[in-house]
């Protein structure tokens, strides 16, 4: 697919003009609309399809489509609104080609953010080794939550979205994504209680050269580090 590069920059932050740029061939602005989009939507289809590759297939299938039908757009519910719900019916329609046997559950068609922050990365080898392995189960405790609870996990907590923005894009009442939220918490408290807590018996993780660097500093302050070392 080419575009016609225009004149104009793509630093504009409002979703109509962006949109409007994109439909006369501005490269510049669609660019944009990725790069403020990319996450949030792979987050999404992740959420319904559990898989890494095929929601980034879903994430492209709807920069595409929202690419050729951009003239649609007219700004009532927002750009983030409008291609979060064609990612959601993208990646729907993907898990009805494969499991066309099995009826998935509709979404029903009926004030803060909350953002779960995730530590940084220790420079300590012992604390990435466990940091990581908490994340994995972490993220499969998350894609082990229901469908319709975990899509609304993902972007109330983990992406952030204000309970008003999470019921736009997936045309539910706030109450019912407060009721789907709480669940999809429940269900992960559970699953990370089982999980996650034998893992914090390795918690704070002392070993190694800095276990060995303590103790011989410990035993040279008091005169008994000889260079050699104790026996029992």
């Amino acid at each position: 697919m080419k575009f016609k590069i225009a004149e104009r920059t793509a630093d504009s932050t409002d979703d109509f003009d962006l949109a409007k740029r994109v439909s006369i061939g501005d490269d510049a602005a669609f660019r944009t609309i990725i790069e403020r989009h990319n996450r949030r939507l792979y987050r999404i289809a992740r959420s319904i399809l559990c898989n890494d590759s095929e929601a980034e297939d879903i994430v492209q299938a709807t920069y595409l489509k929202a690419y050729l039908h951009i003239k649609d757009f007219r700004g009532e519910a927002g750009l983030a609104t409008w291609l979060a719900r064609i990612t959601i019916n993208e990646a729907l329609e993907l898990l009805r080609r494969q499991r066309p046997t099995v009826p998935l559950e509709k979404l029903n068609p009926e004030p803060n953010a909350e953002i779960l922050s995730f530590p940084q990365m220790s420079d300590n080898p012992e604390r990435i080794t466990a940091q990581r392995q908490i994340m994995q189960r972490v993220e499969q405790a998350i894609d082990n939550i229901p469908k319709d609870f975990r899509i609304v996990f993902m972007t109330r907590v983990i992406e952030g979205m204000s309970v008003e923005e999470t019921a736009a894009i997936l045309d539910l009442k706030p109450e019912t994504v407060k009721t789907r939220l709480h669940r999809a918490r429940l269900s992960l408290r559970e699953q990370l209680d089982q999980q996650v807590g034998p893992l914090f018996t390795e918690a704070f993780p002392f070993a190694g050269k800095r276990c060995e660097r303590l103790a011989h500093a410990v035993l040279q302050q008091l005169g008994l580090d000889h260079g050699t070392s104790s026996k029992p």
